[in-house]
């Protein structure tokens, strides 16, 4: 297991892999935005590069900023793989949304840079953060990992969101064994459709719940890292497959309340439900019962929210409607 403490942190401009030395991690900062100081605002970069040459796989945390268990898996996953031989190259940027981070927010500026890809040079604040971090940082990468939590007030199975149409994307996928995969194509303003886009292999990981460091999640993240790591021949590492197969889902979606009060929403992560089945309910003020929320069709609980005080309009539970999308991407799988 690697030492990462004696290692000094260089400040450069943008992430050249290249200019790198091999078998060795690095520790850098990079800058993408200058605050009203007029310092530079730098974001923290690992890259662990190999001595042979093989592809760079990319790893992000904490795009939201109060998404944290990411965070922690790409610290563990460079105690681990950074002394051991590896071919190519590994970038973790555990806190990509430094400005939100420090500040125990979801967003930067007010605004969901996840949504704001890929960005503008003479936009907003994060658009200039966004298109910043994808020339300085992302565009380095042949691979993506972007690892996420649910936001305040919800809880997320661990699920995947990837173009299963793909056969790159749907093998790292299914190379993370979640409890569940959502089909999604991207084009949505996200990180993960902004490397695509530019021709970077990537999926979105969600990983459990907000403002946490939550132990078996991370260790269950990080396996599924190191997994792609291994197909690619990164690194020699047998895969880990868990004795359980992920529910696959042509879609996803969430479901609102249609008025306020206090909400109850029944059914666990990753659960199936049946059409028909109650799954939340909403009491006034004095604890009657006002609304009965019921499965619209048959699914499973992606995630769900946890927060009792609803307005009108809240959300009450993620369902992933299962099944296989036409062109699913297996003909590339590796099993």
């Amino acid at each position: 297991m690697l030492n990462l403490h004696d290692l000094p942190v260089q400040d450069v401009p943008r992430l050249d892999v290249a200019s790198l030395p091999r078998g060795a991690v690095s520790l850098l900062r990079v800058p993408l935005l200058e605050d009203p100081l007029g310092d530079a605002v730098r974001v923290p970069v690992m890259v662990a590069r190999g001595r042979q040459d093989g592809p760079v796989v990319g790893v992000t945390g904490a795009v939201h900023g109060n998404e944290l268990n990411g965070v922690r898996v790409i610290h563990q996953l460079f105690r681990d793989i950074g002394g051991r031989e590896l071919r190519g190259a590994v970038v973790g940027v555990p806190i990509v949304n430094v400005h939100g981070f420090v500040r125990h927010q979801r967003d930067c500026d007010g605004t969901d840079i996840n949504r704001a890809m890929p960005g503008r040079e003479n936009g907003p604040t994060p658009e200039v953060f966004a298109v910043h971090l994808l020339d300085r940082i992302v565009s380095s990468f042949n691979y993506l990992l972007d690892l996420h939590t649910a936001s305040f007030g919800r809880v997320n199975s661990v699920y995947v969101r990837a173009d299963l149409t793909q056969p790159e994307t749907a093998w790292m996928a299914r190379a993370q064994h979640p409890h569940i995969i959502v089909h999604h194509k991207g084009a949505d303003g996200t990180l993960r459709s902004a490397a695509m886009a530019r021709g970077i292999h990537a999926i979105t990981i969600e990983i459990g719940d907000p403002q946490l460091f939550q132990r078996e999640l991370v260790e269950r993240g990080r396996m599924g890292v190191e997994n792609v790591l291994a197909r690619l021949g990164a690194v020699d590492l047998d895969e880990r497959v868990p004795d359980v197969e992920p529910a696959v889902c042509t879609h996803s979606y969430w479901l609102y309340t249609d008025a306020g009060g206090l909400l109850e929403v029944y059914p666990e992560r990753a659960r199936r439900v049946r059409k028909g089945e109650i799954i939340a309910r909403l009491t006034d003020a004095f604890g009657r019962v006002t609304r009965e929320y019921r499965a619209p069709e048959d699914g499973i609980v992606v995630g769900k929210s946890t927060n009792p005080v609803a307005h009108s309009g809240a959300r009450i539970l993620h369902l992933g409607v299962e099944g296989e999308p036409e062109g699913n991407g297996r003909k590339g799988d590796i099993e």
